[in-house]
Formats: structure tokens, sequence, C-alpha cells
């Protein structure tokens, strides 16, 4: 009885091992992104309702970023949002990842 334990233990213990990931194969692997590009909200073509989804920005700040870009033919950089009125580096620090600027597509 103890033998079959010992047996059962050690096969137990060396399908563990094998599925188990290396530490050199867990530090090869890419870090994941946070978000994909594809989820990203434009500042340039951003809707005030779609701003109003960014944590930290209520209808008084989504306003005040559409009429920044207005004012200012768009942003040409994501940093250009804490120029925004009520935007300091505290609430960039938190959009920062969900943002990105391209430029607002016009019609030919």
């Amino acid at each position: 009885m103890v033998r079959t334990f010992v047996v059962t233990a050690c096969v137990a213990l060396f399908v563990l091992m094998a599925a188990a990931p290396s530490a050199d194969q867990t530090a090869a692997q890419p870090p994941q992104a946070a978000q994909p590009a594809a989820s990203l909200l434009n500042l340039n073509t951003a809707t005030q309702a779609e701003l109003e989804k960014l944590p930290g920005v209520g209808p008084a700040m989504a306003k005040t970023i559409i009429e920044y870009r207005q004012k200012n033919g768009g942003f040409k950089k994501v940093e250009e949002l804490m120029n925004v009125k009520g935007i300091g580096e505290k609430s960039f620090l938190k959009l920062k990842t969900l943002v990105t600027v391209a430029p607002a597509k016009t019609e030919r």
C-alpha cells in the first residue's frame, strides 16, 4: 500500500512538472496588450456620448473636449488632452490607454 502511494505521488508530481511552464517559457512570452487598437476612442471623431463613457468624463468634460478639438483643429497627439481645462496628469493617466488620435475622415 505504501509502495502504491509513493508511485502515485511520483506520477502526479511528474505530470504537474510537465504541465507547468518553466521560468524560461514564462519570461519568453510577449506581454499582452491592455486593449486592442481597434477599441481605442479617437479623440478627433468621438461624439459627446462616446466621450462620456470614458472614466471620469461627464457631460461637461465631454463638451469641453469637443470645444478644444474644434478650436484647435483637432488633436495631434494624445498628450494634448492635458491642455483641456479640467484634465490634469492624474486624469490623463487614466485615459491615455483608452484613447487615440487619428485625423478625422473627410469626404472626397
